[in-house]
């Protein structure tokens, strides 16, 4: 593997900050990669992914992405993690865990994020 499972991964979370697309997907294989932002439907390919982040990364602006615990077993990272993220003047600190698959270049092949949307949806909410 080019690197660290658990660093590729601490990476990946710190790229988020950046709020750019191009450097998160850089991060995953280019052939069908899957993102599955649970509870929604997992999103497969290249371009299902990109549209995703995208259209996450077009909205926030700020995040930060606060690793709490992470482990891994062979190419397997799982990273719990507090998602700080501003988005049109409403705050969330959103707790989240990914499980990450790599292959043995160390790309996401597949990525998994269990949360609890309702933390999501009421500090999003509009004002009212």
């Amino acid at each position: 593997m080019a690197d660290n499972p658990e660093q590729i991964i601490r990476n990946f979370c710190a790229a988020f900050s950046n709020l750019d697309a191009d450097e998160v997907m850089g991060y995953f294989v280019e052939d069908d990669p899957t993102y599955h932002n649970m509870p929604g439907p997992p999103a497969t390919g290249s371009d299902a992914v990109r549209a995703l982040v995208e259209g996450f990364l077009g909205r926030w602006d700020k995040t930060d992405w606060q690793l709490v615990n992470i482990a891994s077993s062979g190419n397997v990272v799982f990273a719990e993690r507090l998602d700080v993220t501003d988005e049109g003047g409403k705050h969330v600190d959103l707790p989240c865990v990914g499980v990450f698959e790599l292959n043995d270049d160390g790309k996401i092949v597949t990525w998994r994020d269990y949360f609890d949307i309702n933390t999501y949806m009421t500090a999003m909410a509009p004002a009212g």
